[in-house]
């Protein structure tokens, strides 16, 4: 993992911004300069900032608590097993509409009673998986 530069602070809510660094006012993912990102590992690449992640849904889940439900991240969005983790550890679920999404969200650490198994078209061998493994 990329460490942002001592002379930016992280943002307060994480994210993508722009900072001052010396003259040059640079695009940061969580104070991270995409063009340091770009130099040490080339391009193009995909960047994300966990921070930014981490800040919005603490918010809806703070907001929609009093509702007592599962907030299911829907891997159809993105299956990228450094988000899934993210979501994992923020004690998010996964709303999945495959076997491999299901094995990939289980995989990522998102325990099998918080995953909903969705949509139509589902093979006797997907209904199998999500029964064995205990899915919500």
């Amino acid at each position: 993992m990329v460490q942002p530069p001592g002379d930016l602070r992280a943002f307060e809510d994480g994210g993508f911004g722009y900072r001052r660094l010396g003259e040059s006012e640079l695009l940061c993912a969580d104070a991270v300069p995409l063009t340091r990102l770009a130099a040490e590992i080339g391009t193009p690449f995909y960047a994300y900032a966990a921070g930014g992640i981490r800040a919005r849904y603490q918010s809806f889940a703070q907001a929609t608590a009093p509702l007592k439900a599962t907030i299911c991240y829907a891997l159809k969005a993105n299956d990228n097993p450094s988000i899934l983790r993210l979501y994992a550890r923020l004690k998010a679920g996964a709303d999945v509409v495959s076997g491999g999404e299901l094995r990939r969200a289980l995989e990522a650490g998102i325990p099998a009673k918080r995953v909903i198994f969705s949509g139509v078209g589902k093979s006797e061998g997907e209904i199998r998986l999500a029964l064995s493994s205990g899915i919500a």
